[in-house]
């Protein structure tokens, strides 16, 4: 036997409503399986006819939708939500905009690392000739980890205060590190 009813609600991300019997009587759950699947998607407010049925929960459900006539609009077609976020180009270009504002920041970050010298990146020519001794200077610096070459560690040892770079007293700083 079929029954009418009007939709009351409907959750459109989870795919469920309820129903307002006409006859009366407590509303009644429907999902969207129970609705013909023509592509339109239910609305509230609009008439529906429909036969009783138990969910597997074993509580009364509505089965076999029939969509009536809604008054005097009919019910307006729903664009898919994965071609609604594929048009948009506003939010296109935001993402294109957020991406590229990521990258930029990203690049500045690492081209302003300071005091970090990255020896690949320097000149073959001044990875081979001996620093000069005026390019160092006493800057607080006190153990080997803090060198960058054995000439830096020998201009510490012998031209700054407190330095903590030969361990044997022989003359020879970092032996362990730099000055092998």
């Amino acid at each position: 036997m079929r029954l009418t009813g009007i939709l009351r609600s409907w959750n459109e991300g989870r795919g469920f409503g309820f129903i307002a019997p006409t006859h009366g009587g407590a509303e009644l759950f429907v999902h969207i399986s129970a609705f013909p699947r023509d592509g339109s998607r239910p609305v509230e407010g609009e008439s529906l006819s429909y036969e009783l049925g138990r969910g597997s929960n074993g509580k009364p459900q509505a089965v076999r939708v029939i969509r009536q006539a809604i008054g005097s609009r009919p019910p307006k077609a729903q664009e898919p939500k994965w071609r609604a976020r594929t048009t948009n180009p506003l939010r296109f270009i935001g993402t294109v905009v957020l991406v590229v504002t990521v990258l930029a920041y990203g690049y500045n970050r690492l081209a302003k690392t300071p005091n970090q010298p990255t020896r690949a990146l320097l000149p073959a020519v001044t990875q081979s000739q001996p620093q000069l001794s005026n390019t160092y200077r006493c800057d607080g610096r006190t153990y080997c980890s803090q060198m960058t070459s054995c000439a830096e560690a020998t201009y510490f040892l012998k031209n700054c205060p407190g330095v903590k770079m030969d361990g044997n007293n022989d003359g020879v700083p970092c032996e362990q590190q730099w000055c092998r």
